[in-house]
């Protein structure tokens, strides 16, 4: 062991390592969003780059804590290391307990996009709209908790609650059609800036109404969970309104 006070030179290593794995979390959506850095790049090389960083500022910081006579730039590494590390495989995790990239209230009839067709063609959406059956099975399995929501009001007041809620949800609502009862918009996740497309529908039910909507991704083929918690999000806030 080193004398008091004295700084392993792992521990420095294992905090710089953390410290980078860090920064490259951080500056990884961005720099996708403002097209520095395609999908394939941002993905696939530096967020496990941020997680092989994160693990050897982990180790490094545990051994640098044990060398070290001060303790304190190997304690930093050790948290730094496990935020690079934590984060992706936290994503990774929950990524692989969520198998699909398109969630819907209703797997039997669910809501059908057409207004933002044209901007997923001009965007060349690789996800299809096409909501199959398995699909629906898997979602079923994942997320048995989504369904329609009911309110005890006609079907023109749970419309404008309905469009009232995606505003508020900051959406880019691309068209409100009371006529119909469907609204559709394009949410954008915050950090990498994703676009996942949503369709609102409304219909009566007896003597109240039935809200579904459905959220699907149009790159990916997990939505690490966004889809799911974008509806859940959504019905509080109609059902609050």
């Amino acid at each position: 062991m080193e004398s008091s006070g004295t700084v392993s030179s792992l521990a420095v290593i294992g905090f710089w390592s953390g410290l980078l794995g860090c920064v490259l979390l951080i500056i990884d959506g961005p720099l996708y969003r403002s097209h520095v850095l395609d999908l394939g790049t941002a993905l696939r090389i530096v967020i496990p780059a941020a997680l092989l960083l994160g693990v050897i500022a982990v180790l490094l910081s545990v051994i640098g804590m044990v060398r070290s006579g001060s303790k304190g730039m190997a304690v930093a590494g050790l948290i730094l290391g496990v935020i690079a590390a934590g984060l992706p495989l936290k994503s990774i995790n929950t990524a692989r307990h969520s198998p699909i990239h398109d969630v819907s209230t209703d797997r039997d009839n669910p809501p059908q996009f057409v207004a933002v067709l044209p901007l997923r063609a001009a965007a060349k959406a690789k996800n299809s709209t096409d909501y199959d059956a398995k699909t629906a099975e898997l979602q079923k399995e994942t997320y048995p908790d989504i369904g329609p929501l009911h309110l005890d009001v006609p079907p023109a007041q749970a419309f404008d609650r309905a469009a009232a809620a995606a505003k508020d949800m900051k959406w880019d609502v691309i068209i409100t059609d009371p006529a119909q009862g469907r609204i559709e918009a394009t949410a954008t996740t915050f950090w990498f800036g994703f676009k996942d497309d949503v369709v609102v529908r409304v219909t009566a039910d007896g003597t109240g109404s039935r809200v579904d909507v459905r959220s699907l991704s149009r790159i990916g083929q997990s939505d690490v969970g966004a889809n799911a918690k974008r509806i859940r999000d959504y019905l509080a806030k109609v059902k609050a309104a």
